[in-house]
């Protein structure tokens, strides 16, 4: 009898600090890891993001960058984290959804290694060129692409860049060779000498750049103008289909993540993203932002797997 009442009472504490534990949550320091290097759209996103956290939930938040193979380094961290709110992944598609599809052996199973926190928006991209390639045009840049006698380099620094530009060397029979960076910063550093003429860039790399004259941007990704850049065409007004996938941005935490922990976080994050102050730093950057229960992440991240399954197939991309 007194061994019962021993366990018992062990229990009751335990569920006593547990309960004081998610009530006083978050009681330290919080972690977003990225999956680009600093300076890049997701540093900028997620320190835009943290500031207004860091006063909605009374803790700092940690921007960690850490680029490498299409993002898998910073979701492998993640995935080996403790489920205990303290470390979360500042996600993009490209650990999300395509290094899973692009890795023979991928680290990691997106949809059973991951609690679905929130989706976070969508980001801008632009097609731009250095002053010295002899395009102003989407269209010059196809023909001279077709008259090289060799393929056309571009420089690129995320997976959404990568997949779209082989997909317009598809669709328009033109030779385009990636040449790969871990993050578009240092993409960018190549770009500007010339030493790589072409890339397709977030507006939070190259925006400056283009209005300063060092870079010159050909048209937007998609099927609209971005008022970043009024006068820039859309891919459609400079003659192209529109690509079947986009950039996106969602925030996820290990597998196990405590259903209170994901609560908190989710209604900080989409109180943060309504904000005002907050979407207009975030438009500068080209960015959409957009909030979701994470039951609707984790459906959009299952759709985003498959198709970008078929887009690299299409784009003659093949897991390596």
């Amino acid at each position: 009898m007194l061994r019962m009442i021993a366990v018992l009472l062990a229990a009751a504490m335990w569920l006593t600090q547990a309960g004081a534990q998610a009530q006083t949550y978050p009681a330290k320091p919080i972690r977003f890891i990225i999956p680009f290097g600093a300076g890049s759209a997701s540093d900028a996103l997620a320190r835009i993001a943290g500031q207004d956290l860091e006063q909605a939930l009374g803790q700092p938040i940690i921007v960690v960058p850490k680029p490498g193979a299409d993002g898998a380094l910073a979701a492998s961290e993640v995935k080996r984290s403790a489920p205990d709110g303290y470390t979360f992944l500042f996600g993009t598609n490209s650990p999300l959804a395509v290094a899973p599809n692009i890795q023979k052996e991928p680290p990691y199973n997106v949809l059973s290694d991951f609690t679905p926190v929130t989706f976070l928006g969508e980001n801008t991209f632009f097609i731009v060129v250095h002053p010295s390639l002899p395009a102003t045009s989407l269209a010059e840049l196809v023909a001279l692409a077709k008259a090289s006698p060799k393929p056309l380099n571009y420089a690129t620094g995320n997976t959404y860049a990568f997949v779209s530009m082989a997909l317009l060397a598809r669709n328009n029979g033109i030779q385009l060779e990636a040449i790969r960076y871990k993050s578009e910063p240092d993409a960018i550093a190549d770009l500007l000498t010339g030493r790589v003429p072409l890339m397709n860039s977030t507006s939070t790399s190259v925006l400056a750049h283009v209005k300063a004259g060092r870079l010159r941007a050909l048209s937007t990704a998609f099927g609209e103008r971005s008022p970043l850049l009024p006068d820039v065409p859309s891919i459609v007004e400079a003659g192209q289909a529109t690509f079947p996938i986009g950039p996106w941005f969602a925030l996820v935490g290990p597998a196990g993540l405590p259903p209170d922990v994901v609560a908190t976080m989710n209604r900080a994050m989409a109180a943060t993203l309504a904000k005002p102050a907050v979407r207009e730093q975030m438009h500068r950057h080209g960015f959409v932002p957009r909030s979701s229960t994470p039951a609707e992440l984790a459906a959009y991240m299952k759709d985003q797997l498959a198709t970008w399954k078929v887009v690299l197939k299409d784009a003659g991309i093949e897991p390596q």
